[in-house]
């Protein structure tokens, strides 16, 4: 049976800064942590979004724009709440240190769920470009053994240790950038503007279709918190943490709009709507041919698995900093090699089991339904992080804060703030109907820990 971790007080007053660094176990320096927030950040999403927002029109370049503004101020937000608290756990920490255990747990529990569906659906994206370069041709069989395998490989890799984990986000994040640059500079040389197709699509007014694609956008942007999820595994959390996620947001933002402004301009928009693989299309249009949409391919597989081998680290920490705390059952507490590899097994079959049972229960629309799922269980945790900045500064516990800086602080967490319910309006019924049934499962877990941790508190009352 399952044990409860007991809070530490030395844990619950200072920095969680993991295990001491060994042969497989290193910490992150800037270079790295920003790899790793470039590389969650850039993923799977930027290779498949565009054909998904495509049905919208071209107003949903509107919508990733607006997008940006707001993932730039989340970042900044985060950025400044890392430099408070630097500990692993992210808007877990901040959360729970501004609210309490229980909207400690929910974000936690919020924050697992996008991570390891996440990872499903950087899994469903990463096979359609897979079949560029191997014929699956719809099999349903020989696609959900590629999913799977695709997750399993950076879950490998994480169980390692952190010093493989660094490594290959790394290279990944490198590599990604070859193809991704080649179609956001080539694609606006060869920009044919009939391929717009019409600026708003659908019977949605402007702000419908902004919002409704702005939803589904939202995934390209998961990750920015990546840096101060991971706080504990980064070298001087305070400094590193909130310029990695300023850098890596702001190049993946670059990178982003120029690559799906010449995916729109270069794909006519009839052909866009119906691609599995956008920026492979993009390339053979520009160049003709199929050995650029191979090539092409080939990044995207590189790029989607950098994603899901720091994704795959993610699921890990938020579950470690709360069974720290006693809020998560305590076999997520327990490290290897720098990594918490309970987390990551426990997050490979949860997202392995959602990857088949989506492609058995129907191919059509996967990515699109993970997505959205997705971007209501992340601006759970993106909300309660930035209502704890709120928190923090009107009850003055920011330390060392300045009248100027007090302000600009308030304003950049109220925009977030603002900007995180639009994207849970943005969601659709549908998505905050299977969002809520999510967290309304972890209200239950959270009561049946707490009730045991607090029986076997008593216990030790009384036996003292």
């Amino acid at each position: 049976m399952t044990t409860l971790a007991t809070p530490s007080p030395e844990l619950t007053a200072s920095h969680d800064t993991g295990d001491a660094p060994g042969k497989h176990a290193r910490r992150f320096g800037l270079p790295v942590a920003t790899a790793l927030v470039m590389g969650n950040i850039i993923g799977g999403g930027i290779f498949l979004l565009p054909a998904s927002v495509a049905p919208f029109g071209t107003i949903s370049l509107v919508a990733f724009g607006v997008l940006t503004l707001g993932a730039i101020a989340l970042a900044l937000v985060f950025g400044r709440l890392a430099e408070q608290h630097p500990r692993t756990g992210g808007p877990y920490v901040y959360a729970r240190e501004a609210f309490g255990d229980f909207a400690g747990f929910l974000t936690a529990w919020s924050y697992w769920i996008t991570t390891w569906v996440s990872n499903a659906a950087l899994a469903v994206a990463a096979v359609g470009y897979l079949d560029v370069l191997l014929p699956l041709h719809g099999s349903v069989a020989a696609t959900i053994t590629a999913a799977l395998v695709i997750q399993w490989l950076p879950a490998l890799a994480n169980l390692a240790g952190t010093r493989y984990v660094g490594a290959v986000q790394l290279v990944s994040t490198v590599l990604k950038f070859a193809p991704l640059l080649l179609v956001a500079v080539g694609g606006l040389f060869l920009f044919d503007p009939s391929n717009l197709g019409p600026f708003q699509a659908g019977d949605a007014g402007p702000f419908g279709a902004i919002s409704a694609s702005a939803a589904i956008l939202l995934f390209s942007y998961l990750g920015v918190e990546s840096a101060a999820v991971s706080a504990g595994e980064v070298r001087d959390p305070r400094r590193n943490v909130g310029r990695a996620t300023i850098l890596g947001t702001l190049g993946a933002a670059f990178v982003y709009l120029l690559g799906t402004l010449a995916v729109f301009g270069t794909v006519a928009h009839d052909k866009l709507i119906g691609s599995t693989a956008p920026f492979s299309d993009a390339v053979n249009a520009m160049f003709g041919g199929t050995w650029g949409g191979a090539a092409v391919a080939c990044a995207a597989l590189v790029s989607m698995t950098g994603a899901l081998n720091g994704w795959t680290l993610l699921s890990a920490q938020t579950p470690y900093a709360a069974a720290k705390d006693g809020l998560f059952p305590a076999v997520f507490a327990r490290k290897r090699r720098g990594v918490p590899t309970a987390g990551v097994l426990v997050t490979a079959v949860l997202a392995s089991l959602l990857t088949v049972y989506n492609y058995t229960a129907g191919p059509e629309g996967v990515f699109e339904t993970l997505v959205l799922v997705t971007t209501f269980t992340a601006t759970v945790p993106y909300l309660l992080a930035t209502a704890a900045q709120i928190y923090f500064l009107a009850s003055g516990r920011s330390a060392g804060v300045n009248r100027p800086r007090l302000i600009r602080d308030a304003v950049l967490a109220s925009l977030a703030a603002g900007f995180s319910m639009w994207l849970v309006a943005g969601s659709g019924y549908a998505a905050v109907y299977q969002g809520v049934l999510f967290l309304f499962a972890g209200v239950l877990v959270h009561a049946c820990i707490s009730a045991r941790r607090n029986r076997n508190s008593g216990r030790t009352g009384a036996a003292a």
